[in-house]
């Protein structure tokens, strides 16, 4: 997505002035605003937030709040996507840069996964149910949902793979490779089942052979910041911290994965912590802005990230209080900018796949946190 330059009086503005006139944007809104911020964005962004978590439990505090006329979104754009699509006809959601994209999201585009859904039919591979991590863009949510498919979380992810299977004999897993691949294996399923689909080959880099064999067909996606994590750096921090309790994200490597004591959502990453004695002690690997948050959070706890190089989510980065404190001042003046909207029927089909994956977690009574 294209975003415009900021206007002048907005570049040079201090720290200070820009709190300043957030605050002051903000109560001149009053109800009429609900602001959102996703758990990897600066401390400058958060502090601002009516609600901070990840992007999945975002859409529904957003939903809650049907009296808003307007959703500012600090986080990316599929996450303003999924607001969009699960609040209120009459609102609004505003994302403060419209650059705020996700490399994982980017992909998979739809192009692609229908030529992939096509090569797959032209092989008469066609028991294949379609399954879309929720970092993912409105128009991947509609494909699958339109297949009969659902979304999932990193929390949901066997629950929702689990269905998938029940009723085909493949699951067509996108974009993340890391999080199919994880949650295969939890089920039980031989990573010898699984292959990957590499958009920019034909039959995806595989043979037909390959792909009629196969249970899980997972997307060549990642994410940059989860797959920097490896075995080494968290031997490395068993060497340097005896009693270290290692605690990843499922969107890391397999290896990563299986060499960690824990593993689990955002939430699950916070809900650990917030949960263990003082004089813990945690290798994180996630985010540098939620580690480091968690840290100074939990002083009786020693807190730090795996990766020493600290790499942060750069395009969560995008979200400058500067972008924020334009959008709410733009507002209040009458005027919206930056206005995230699905078409309406893409909007159909993705609500279908949302509301699969909602009905899911509702029958099994399970926690739906990405």
């Amino acid at each position: 997505m294209h975003q415009a330059p900021l206007p002048q009086e907005y570049q040079g503005l201090s720290e200070a002035a820009l709190r300043e006139r957030i605050l002051a944007a903000k109560e001149s809104l009053g109800d009429r605003l609900v602001i959102l911020g996703h758990h990897y964005q600066r401390d400058e962004i958060i502090e601002h937030a009516d609600y901070r978590g990840d992007s999945y439990k975002l859409a529904k505090d957003a939903a809650s709040h049907p009296e808003a006329e307007f959703i500012v979104f600090c986080g990316v754009h599929f996450m303003a996507e999924s607001a969009d699509i699960l609040s209120g006809a009459r609102q609004k959601v505003i994302l403060p840069n419209l650059a705020a994209g996700c490399s994982m999201a980017d992909m998979a585009n739809i192009f692609q996964v229908r030529a992939c859904w096509r090569q797959l039919g032209e092989l008469g591979i066609e028991s294949v149910m379609p399954v879309t991590y929720i970092n993912s863009a409105a128009a991947l949510k509609a494909f699958v949902g339109e297949r009969g498919g659902l979304v999932c979380t990193s929390t949901n992810a066997p629950a929702a793979v689990s269905w998938a299977l029940s009723r085909a004999e493949k699951v067509l897993f996108f974009p993340d490779q890391h999080l199919g691949r994880n949650t295969g294996v939890r089920l039980g399923y031989s990573p010898e089942q699984m292959v990957v689909w590499d958009p920019f080959k034909p039959l995806g880099g595989n043979t037909a052979e390959a792909l009629a064999e196969a249970r899980f067909i997972l997307w060549r996606g990642h994410c940059s910041v989860h797959q920097r994590f490896t075995v080494d750096q968290i031997r490395r921090a068993r060497a340097e911290h005896p009693g270290v309790k290692v605690l990843v994200h499922p969107e890391c490597p397999l290896e990563v994965v299986q060499e960690s004591d824990l593993n689990g959502s955002t939430e699950y990453i916070i809900r650990q912590v917030q949960g263990a004695p003082p004089g813990s002690v945690w290798a994180v690997g996630t985010e540098i802005n939620l580690v480091s948050r968690l840290a100074r959070e939990h002083p009786d706890q020693t807190i730090f990230c795996l990766d020493p190089q600290i790499c942060p989510c750069s395009t969560m980065y995008r979200i400058h209080p500067s972008f924020l404190c334009w959008a709410l001042e733009r507002l209040a003046a009458g005027a919206i900018v930056n206005h995230v909207q699905v078409p309406d029927k893409t909007a159909q089909f993705a609500r279908m796949a949302l509301d699969r994956m909602l009905a899911l977690d509702s029958s099994s009574n399970e926690s739906s946190l990405d």
